[in-house]
């Protein structure tokens, strides 16, 4: 290719992504259009982040007509997460897709690598980049064995995914930059270019604190544990948002038109407004002391997030959660270990916790989302806001 069209493909890229940026600046979260999910206060942030440690580190690739993807990393803490591992489950709520990494960590409880986000077929090359970066790292001089823990989406629609244009350059840039503090949303990161119930999906965050009167009595804690959510959204059904029938007001939810008996016989796989097809991701943080079982029994309610949103868990959708927390590192030189864990019953307030954060993650990777053109001129659009509006407050899904 042409130096001069090379910088003519880059600088359109450039001027996408800053258009996106501007968009997304106008583009409101669930709460700030007056949405309320659930009855637990948020964190500060109402993100993953403010489960303390936790780091999130995002690349946006836009290039040219057809390139739209990137990446997004999740850290349960900065340090070496191979010397200081966390505990982690892996739940799958339906198996069609690629999660690199999966049985260790259900074998062994633990994480032992950050969590990346990306595109299908980019899941070796991303796997393999993680790998080399975990390798070079001070104090790993002698490893020989790493667990990458890698999941995807199809963003194939709207990205040239068979271009598997993501590798060492961009894991290294998403965990260098992973911080504390605000998560970017929607059309970034491995949510650029993805598409969630026929809308603009993406990455999107929330999160839940417990009030302290729920700490157990005489714990080391006087405030409440905190929960947090990211989700990489990119499946379909009939949106419902806050109990309110949004995909059917809008006109556009799975099998409308075999409802409607308007279907015929053409292929519908070059539009995604009437398929419920696709995968999400969930990651769900804690700071609560929690083992691999209590983990699981956490990631297994995220599911029913989920399916308040109106997922159809279709055939062709891969659903996956990994739950971690942040307590009770594992250090990889110790042979014997002593922790202190909830017990059972202290457990059902973060069940109710990571529910309604991971409803209203989802929900903000909608709101957050912009209109996107992508691969052979594909367009999605974003979630109209004004709309949506309407249709929550006639049916009183908003406190405002």
């Amino acid at each position: 290719m042409k130096p001069t069209l090379l910088l003519l493909l880059s600088l359109l890229g450039t001027i996408t992504l800053m258009a996106q940026s501007n968009e997304r600046e106008n583009r409101p979260r669930a709460r700030e259009l007056g949405l309320r999910i659930g009855i637990l206060p948020t964190g500060r942030l109402n993100t993953i982040t403010d489960v303390p440690g936790v780091r999130v580190g995002q690349v946006t690739v836009v290039r040219g007509p057809d390139i739209r993807t990137g990446i997004t990393a999740i850290l349960p803490h900065g340090g070496n997460l191979f010397r200081d591992k966390v505990p982690a489950a892996i739940v799958v709520g339906n198996g069609f897709g690629k999660l690199a990494g999966s049985t260790q960590v259900n074998e062994l409880g633990e994480i032992e690598t950050p969590i990346l986000l990306t595109n299908t077929l980019n899941v070796p090359k991303v796997a393999d980049a993680l790998i080399e970066w975990m390798l070079a790292l001070p104090g790993n001089e002698e490893v020989r064995s790493i667990n990458p823990v890698v999941g995807e989406t199809n963003d194939g629609y709207l990205n040239d995914i068979r271009g598997r244009h993501l590798g060492r350059e961009e894991v290294v840039a998403a965990l260098r930059d992973a911080r504390e503090g605000m998560v970017e949303e929607g059309s970034v990161g491995a949510g650029t270019g993805t598409v969630a119930f026929g809308f603009k999906g993406g990455i999107g965050a929330s999160s839940r604190q417990l009030p302290a009167a729920l700490s157990p009595p005489g714990g080391p804690r006087q405030s409440g544990y905190t929960v947090g959510v990211l989700v990489q959204s990119n499946y379909g059904g009939v949106l419902t948002i806050g109990g309110a029938p949004v995909g059917q007001g809008l006109g556009q939810y799975y099998l409308r038109e075999a409802v409607e008996g308007r279907q015929s016989g053409r292929s519908r796989e070059s539009s995604p407004r009437d398929r419920a097809d696709g995968s999400i991701i969930i990651v769900v943080a804690t700071d609560a002391p929690l083992d691999h079982r209590q983990l699981r029994r956490l990631a297994e309610r995220a599911l029913a997030g989920l399916a308040r949103t109106g997922s159809s868990g279709s055939n062709g959708s891969g659903d996956y959660v990994i739950a971690f927390s942040t307590a009770n590192l594992i250090r990889a030189a110790a042979p014997l270990r002593s922790v202190e864990l909830l017990g059972n019953e202290a457990l059902s307030p973060l069940f109710q916790g990571v529910i309604e954060a991971t409803e209203e993650a989802i929900y903000n990777s909608l709101f957050r989302a912009t209109t996107l053109t992508g691969r052979d001129g594909h367009r999605v659009e974003a979630l109209p806001i004004k709309p949506t509006l309407e249709i929550l407050r006639r049916h009183g899904a908003l406190s405002r």
